[in-house]
């Protein structure tokens, strides 16, 4: 198997990569205008997650991103002045984590371990 990569709609392309630029510190890697793709660096090994909820009777969220510093991007975020719909909280099963919606109101998990 290649990759997996999560195809989410926008409304703009460029104004979402934009958001998760400010937010997750990723850049712009292929832009075809009608589809932008971005990346952070390194290679990471690909997940995917089959929820029927998202964990503390939360809804399923679009995709899941972990990062080094919760904190950090909590205020990111909140500076980009996006909705946080739930946490930041720390979670029975080992991590601590927040939703945020994205421009075209996908549902992010942002998570860090705890353990």
């Amino acid at each position: 198997m290649g990759r997996i990569v999560p195809n989410l709609t926008a409304r703009d392309s460029a104004a979402s990569a934009a958001f998760y630029a400010a937010v997750f510190g990723v850049e712009v890697v292929m832009d075809h205008g009608f589809i932008v793709t971005v990346a952070g660096e390194g290679t990471q090994a690909v997940h995917l997650s089959l929820a029927r909820e998202g964990g503390s009777g939360t809804q399923v969220p679009a995709v899941s991103i972990e990062v080094n510093d919760l904190d950090e991007t909590l205020a990111r975020a909140r500076a980009a002045k996006a909705p946080i719909p739930y946490g930041p909280v720390v979670e029975p099963w080992g991590v601590r984590r927040f939703y945020v919606t994205d421009p075209d109101g996908h549902l992010i998990n942002v998570l860090t371990h705890t353990a």
